[in-house]
């Protein structure tokens, strides 16, 4: 498989080759050590073999009872959409709507987009449209979490042990299953895969070099001269007021995320407004033979304790408490450091903002718990749970400080150091860049 010559590392913006890559390699950005590729041998037959078993299991997943709730003769079936329309009912369409998304839309369009994209390529086609589906594909993929829906419903099994009796379903084990088998996918399949096979309307006598006044793309790491980027806009008829997109996947083109620290304050105010209420109100109101109890998030982690699963709390007491405030708390750290044009470690400070992409979408396993009470339990007077205002707060802070961590652009932290390093520097860039110090 061929890859682009140059490749533009998206965490510290270090213009650099490509190595060609043993059986299982990897190579790393000479400036910050982050993975730029890797080599997955037999990449589309695995990933295509991988993405239909998972499609498979995705339709039993949502088309059988996922888990029963049984309690003094009564019982109910809950599917995985039922907590979304109970919610929607009951008033709560924002959370609705996430969850809906985070736990069903977000995974399905992924593996049927990945389809649309391997099945053409598998059969040696390369349609126009292509590009793009694995754009959206690439696009989706934080917003699955299947596996913290999974932690969720552990969390949600322990808290209704002791009242009733919970059945598992069908749902449940290939929900399971599927977890692992889109993982996989995911592992397997290379990027350079569909664009290395993306017909390009290129000069080979114009390679872009070290100095050069280039732009490279956020999505297929293509990089061009600018002035190759403004012809092709123009081929397309295009005022040259409006943004410059990617010939290959069709992203729009810019040298740094437009306006990221901006939008990044913004949305870490926002998250920082909606954090207080999210830990001080109720998050759901469990009600059981009368007996009416009001649970926040912290009193939750302290049910988990008084039974004993001291692991489990603290599993649920970092995703739910620890994880939302070190993500605010690291992201002001790295803007004011920008802000400052700080010098210190930025290799360091670079690890953190991919510390705040690994960790965020773990905080939701709290709004997908009060998603499978409310489904499971609705037994009317006898046993039912409602949502609370703390848990519209809560899941405002989990979407908002993911979104915060997307806008921004981890390039700035050097940028601070050497502000256009192929333009002030070429020599120094080009040494980085072929990884002689």
């Amino acid at each position: 498989m061929t890859q682009d010559t140059l490749t533009e590392c998206l965490e510290c913006g270090l213009l650099q080759r490509n190595p060609a890559l043993p059986p299982g390699g990897v190579s790393e950005c000479a400036r910050c050590g982050c993975v730029l590729h890797r080599d997955r041998p037999d990449s589309l037959n695995r990933t295509l073999a991988l993405t239909i078993a998972g499609f498979v299991l995705f339709i039993v997943a949502n088309a059988f009872p996922f888990l029963s709730f049984e309690m003094q003769g009564q019982s109910t079936n809950t599917t995985l959409l039922t907590g979304v329309m109970d919610l929607y009912q009951g008033g709560n369409w924002f959370i609705a709507a996430v969850v809906l998304f985070t736990s069903a839309l977000a995974p399905g369009l992924q593996l049927v987009l990945l389809l649309a994209v391997l099945i053409p390529l598998a059969l040696g086609h390369m349609p126009p449209w292509l590009p793009r589906l694995y754009r959206w594909v690439r696009t989706l993929a934080p917003w699955g979490m299947m596996d913290v829906f999974m932690l969720g419903i552990l969390v949600s099994v322990v808290k209704l042990s002791e009242m009733a009796t919970i059945v598992p379903g069908a749902s449940l084990f290939a929900f399971g299953a599927l977890i692992l088998v889109l993982a996989a996918a995911q592992a397997a399949l290379d990027p350079d895969l569909v664009w290395s096979r993306v017909p390009l309307d290129r000069d080979p006598s114009r390679p872009v070099r070290p100095g050069d006044d280039h732009l490279a793309c956020d999505v297929c790491e293509l990089v061009m001269h600018r002035s190759d980027a403004v012809r092709d806009h123009r081929a397309f008829g295009l005022a040259l007021n409006r943004s410059l997109r990617c010939p290959r996947c069709a992203d729009v083109l810019h040298r740094r995320k437009p306006h990221s620290l901006q939008r990044t304050w913004a949305l870490v105010a926002a998250a920082i407004a909606f954090y207080l209420p999210a830990n001080l109100l109720p998050i759901m109101t469990m009600t059981s033979l009368g007996y009416v109890q009001s649970d926040t998030i912290f009193s939750g982690v302290l049910f988990l304790l008084d039974y004993g699963l001291w692991l489990l709390a603290l599993v649920v007491f970092i995703a739910s408490v620890v994880v939302p405030l070190l993500k605010l708390l690291i992201l002001v750290f790295l803007l004011l450091s920008v802000h400052w044009r700080s010098r210190w470690r930025p290799r360091e400070r670079t690890r953190l903002y991919r510390v705040l992409e690994l960790i965020g979408r773990w905080s939701m396993v709290d709004i997908f718990v009060v998603t499978i009470l409310v489904a499971l339990v609705r037994l009317g007077h006898l046993a039912s749970v409602q949502a609370e205002a703390g848990a519209i707060f809560f899941c405002a802070v989990v979407v908002v400080t993911m979104l915060a961590s997307m806008s921004f652009d981890p390039r700035l932290i050097w940028d601070v150091l050497e502000p256009e390093p192929h333009v002030r520097n070429p020599e120094r860039s080009h040494r980085l860049a072929t990884g002689v110090p």
